[in-house]
């Protein structure tokens, strides 16, 4: 079979086995990626969308803002075919030498200080975190006190300590975002949400 054929083979298996759901037409391709990429339905009770979420990221992919990621998995996870004609750059700085000398300085880790780093960047853009719940808790605090304006959180960190409080945390905010509640998450679960994000913003339907 090709690639597309098995992508299109999963996607119907995926929609007979979630069957009836109360998700939109834009959300539902975001959450049928999610479960694509793990082949874990329970992100069909887990995931939950701020009501400006899409528009608010397709609006900032239409306008080619800048996408930032906590990793370089989620970064090299994000299709950049999928990007074109956006003209829409994907960042990662947790491996940038400022970042590295900033988080040895505040003794605190490399995923916050890369938050920190990425403030002018990430205005109007996309912040994407799919590992480090230090990094979520910071952008959340930056965000609250005015000083980071990202238009669209994706939020998606996975772990044991504060995954899920951050993202809770972040629900609280009643700021754009795309998130869950509970443990799960990772970077590859964090790049299919922008990758269905794309699909939506050039009109394309999987």
């Amino acid at each position: 079979m090709k690639p597309s054929d098995i992508e299109a083979l999963s996607f119907k298996i995926i929609d007979e086995e979630a069957g009836e759901h109360n998700f939109s037409k834009k959300e539902w391709p975001i959450v049928r990626r999610m479960i694509h990429t793990s082949a874990d339905f329970e992100y069909m009770q887990t995931v939950r969308f701020h009501h400006q979420a899409i528009e608010a990221g397709i609006n900032a992919m239409q306008h080619g803002e800048t996408i930032i990621t906590d990793t370089t998995m989620a970064m090299s996870g994000i299709s950049k075919k999928r990007l074109n004609g956006f003209n829409v750059k994907v960042k990662c700085l947790i491996s940038d030498a400022e970042v590295e000398k900033m988080a040895a300085e505040k003794k605190t880790t490399r995923a916050h200080a890369a938050v920190d780093a990425a403030v002018s960047d990430m205005e109007g853009g996309i912040y994407v975190i799919g590992n480090a719940p230090t990094a979520l808790l910071r952008l959340i605090e930056l965000i609250k006190t005015g000083k980071a304006a990202p238009a669209l959180v994706v939020g998606l960190p996975v772990g044991f300590v504060n995954a899920a409080e951050s993202k809770a945390a972040l629900i609280e905010t009643d700021y754009p975002y795309i998130t869950n509640i509970e443990r799960k998450g990772g970077s590859n679960i964090a790049a299919s949400v922008i990758n269905a994000l794309a699909n939506i913003a050039k009109g394309e339907h999987e």
